[in-house]
């Protein structure tokens, strides 16, 4: 049987992560706090700002960068959308 968390993103008991995403207590509040479905949204939608910025994740300047829009992904904050994306109809 798979775990549930009350999920920061959606507000709601939703499939929780089979592990934490990192080491420390940053992945371990992601890992009960944070569900699957909004963890995959988020590392799909980081992906693309990788992307389309052309970011190293070598810099350390970008990794904290994508941690501070994580966050705000998370949240509801106002986060960097990828430009002209457009999310496939459902």
């Amino acid at each position: 049987m798979s775990r549930t968390v009350l999920c920061r993103k959606y507000k709601e008991e939703l499939e929780g992560l089979d592990r934490p995403p990192y080491p420390g207590s940053k992945g371990q509040d992601i890992y009960d706090n944070v569900s699957k479905k909004a963890w995959k949204e988020w590392t799909d939608h980081q992906t693309m700002i990788i992307n389309e910025k052309h970011l190293s994740l070598m810099d350390p300047s970008t990794r904290e960068y994508l941690q501070s829009e994580m966050e705000k992904f998370m949240t509801g904050g106002d986060y960097e959308k990828a430009e002209g994306y457009v999310p496939p109809s459902k």
